[in-house]
C-alpha cells in the first residue's frame, strides 16, 4: 500500500515544519486528492491512524477534498471529466485527453497546536 509511504512523507514534512516553526501537534490535515493523482482516498483514510500514531499527528483529524479528473479533448477540443489518464473523451469517444486538473495530491492546510 503506498498510501502509507505517502502518508508517512507528509508526517516528515511537517515535522521539518513544526521544528522551523515552533508547533507542537497538528490537530488536522485537509488534503487535497486529485482523481487522477494514483492514491485511493480509502487506502488513505485506512493508513492515516498507523501512519500518525507516535507522531505530531497522533490523533489529528484527517479531512480530504476529492477533485475530479479534467481535461480538454486533442479531437473535439472540450473540457471534460475523465476517471483516469488515457481513457478516451467522454464527449467524442475518439479523442485523446490532456489532464488539466486532478492529478496532484497535496496538503492544502492544517491546524496546529503548541506554536507562537
Amino acid at each position: 500500500m503506498h498510501e502509507l509511504s505517502l502518508l508517512e512523507g507528509m508526517i516528515q514534512g511537517l515535522e521539518e515544519e513544526a521544528r522551523e516553526r515552533g508547533f507542537s501537534r497538528v490537530a488536522q490535515i485537509r488534503l487535497e486528492v486529485g482523481r487522477l493523482a494514483g492514491a485511493e482516498v480509502e487506502a488513505l483514510r485506512f493508513a492515516f491512524g498507523p501512519a500518525t500514531q507516535d507522531t505530531l499527528a497522533d490523533g489529528a483529524t484527517l479531512e480530504i477534498i476529492e477533485i475530479p479528473g479534467v481535461g480538454i479533448c486533442r479531437t473535439c477540443g472540450r473540457e471534460v471529466e475523465i476517471e483516469a489518464r488515457f481513457d478516451p473523451c467522454p464527449a467524442c469517444g475518439e479523442g485523446f485527453v490532456d489532464v488539466t486538473g486532478g492529478a496532484s495530491l497535496r496538503i492544502l492546510d492544517i491546524d496546529v497546536e503548541g506554536g507562537p
